[in-house]
């Protein structure tokens, strides 16, 4: 038996929920983007002193990497609880976590004061960052994209995506002006702990725009509706005297659920973040080591190459959105990735040649190319997956990419540069990277027609076809009795 499709919620209403979700993604890449700039510029002095300069660099970016090792964790814990429990509830908690985890970096002695001891507690905090910041990404933009109008599904969901720029700005404007307004010494001393220890304020802001909006009504739809089978499933077994197997229990899991029927979306999923992870920190995180060390740019010109890409990076996002809702998200993500892989060789040399308006150019560039790849990006997941299973198979598909993706794109381009002393390397690096993501969205479908109340794990959809939207109407298309069995494992 169907039921109808959640009415779209009225303007007003849909401009606070992506309001909540646009401030909230804005404070978590604020804390994480905080931390990589920091690594980029001090934390080799701080935490790392007794090392090489450039080896000291690479150990700073390794304890930023650990940060993603985390996320897939992160994925994984809030996923299952977001798609039993509702997507605020964890959004909340994310956004605690990330928040207390950037503060006390603020607060932490460095190397001089408790040597060894300095970057294990850092290395221990940018692991809570990571694992905060891995269910972050999937909540957000569910939110947003379940509750908006499915035509203009691509716009609206994009506003989330702007967090990342709008983050990476707000970081790099806080250090930039740190960095005019101190003498290098006392921004060494105390003054990089001033963005850090306002990441408290940032959060208290959040929590309270983040609290104001509602759950998602595809989520609490597809939760009536599970509930209501499961308890159909429970009569008919009583009736016919039969238990309920203790087998069944994993299934129940939606980590077991999406790769059982997702995991060609998953794949996808990987493989599309390849180029758009592995660019966006070549781009504005090693370029500040980059610019500083083979191109001859002072800190300042470097952070403020950065603080302008971010602010055209935030403007265009929307924008590539709008063109996916409607050319479709593949047409828009392809685009991306074959600029991304493109521009890599033009990039380095307008960079090589010392001129500020061209590191600007560079970087500019490849932020807007990025975002062709990122603006469609949250609706294009969002519709790979039913919806009790959404949160961890966007959540999933797009943090455990960043393992092998953004963790270490700083680092290798870090090592290749230092190996190789050119940027020949680690623009290949970029291109190959964008030969994966051509690929993989190469081979998907279009989804931009996808109801997402609606979704199932079918071949169309990218599955297996052996599955239906637990929480859907469109399950009784599998034959008597299939939901009852579907939704008594999906909870």
């Amino acid at each position: 038996m169907s039921s109808p499709s959640p009415a779209p919620p009225a303007p007003s209403n849909l401009k606070r929920i992506v309001g909540a979700s646009l401030i909230g993604t804005t404070i978590e890449w604020y804390d994480f983007f905080l931390y990589g700039s920091a690594a980029a510029l001090v934390f080799n002095e701080l935490f790392f002193p007794d090392s090489d300069p450039l080896v000291g660099t690479l150990l700073s970016f390794l304890t930023y990497a650990v940060g993603f090792a985390a996320r897939p964790l992160g994925a994984l814990v809030f996923g299952h609880y977001g798609d039993r429990l509702g997507r605020k509830k964890l959004l909340v908690l994310s956004l605690l976590l990330m928040g207390g985890a950037t503060f006390a970096i603020g607060l932490l002695p460095t190397h001089a004061t408790v040597g060894s001891a300095a970057p294990v507690l850092l290395t221990v905090l940018r692991l809570v960052q990571g694992f905060a910041l891995g269910g972050e990404w999937g909540g957000a933009v569910l939110l947003v994209s379940e509750h908006g109008d499915a035509r203009r599904r691509g716009f609206w969901a994009s506003w989330p995506q702007t967090g990342a720029p709008a983050g990476q700005l707000l970081a790099t404007g806080v250090l930039s002006f740190l960095t005019a307004v101190l003498s290098d010494a006392a921004f060494t001393s105390w003054g990089w702990r001033v963005p850090f220890l306002l990441s408290g304020v940032l959060v208290v802001v959040g929590l309270w725009i983040r609290l104001s909006v509602d759950e998602s009504p595809v989520f609490q739809q597809a939760l009536a509706q599970a509930e209501a089978r499961k308890s159909e499933a429970r009569k008919s077994e009583a009736r016919k005297g039969e238990a309920r197997t203790s087998g069944s229990a994993a299934e129940r899991m939606p980590l077991v659920s999406v790769l059982r029927h997702h995991w060609r979306d998953v794949l996808v999923a990987m493989g599309a973040r390849m180029a758009e992870n592995i660019s966006y920190y070549v781009i504005t995180a090693f370029i500040l080591v980059y610019a500083t060390t083979s191109a001859g740019f002072s800190r300042q010109a470097a952070l403020n190459a950065v603080l302008i890409g971010s602010a055209v990076h935030f403007a265009v996002i929307p924008l590539w959105g709008a063109l996916s809702d409607r050319i479709g998200r593949r047409p828009v993500y392809l685009l991306g990735a074959a600029g991304v892989g493109l521009w890599m060789f033009p990039f380095f040399a307008l960079i090589d040649t010392a001129s500020f308006g061209n590191i600007l150019l560079a970087i500019t560039v490849g932020l807007v190319l990025h975002g062709a790849m990122y603006a469609p990006q949250a609706a294009f997941f969002s519709e790979l997956f039913a919806t009790r299973m959404r949160y961890s198979g966007a959540s999933i598909g797009a943090q455990f990419s960043s393992v092998v993706a953004g963790a270490p794109a700083p680092l290798i381009a870090t090592a290749l540069l230092a190996d190789h002393d050119s940027s020949t390397p680690i623009a290949l690096y970029v291109i190959a990277a964008a030969v994966l993501t051509l690929i993989a969205v190469g081979v998907a479908k279009e989804t931009r027609d996808r109801d997402l109340n609606d979704i199932g794990p079918s071949a169309d959809a990218g599955g297996n076809g052996d599955g239906q939207d637990l929480g859907s109407a469109s399950g009784s298309e599998r034959g008597p009795g299939a939901d009852e069995k579907a939704d008594v494992r999906s909870l």
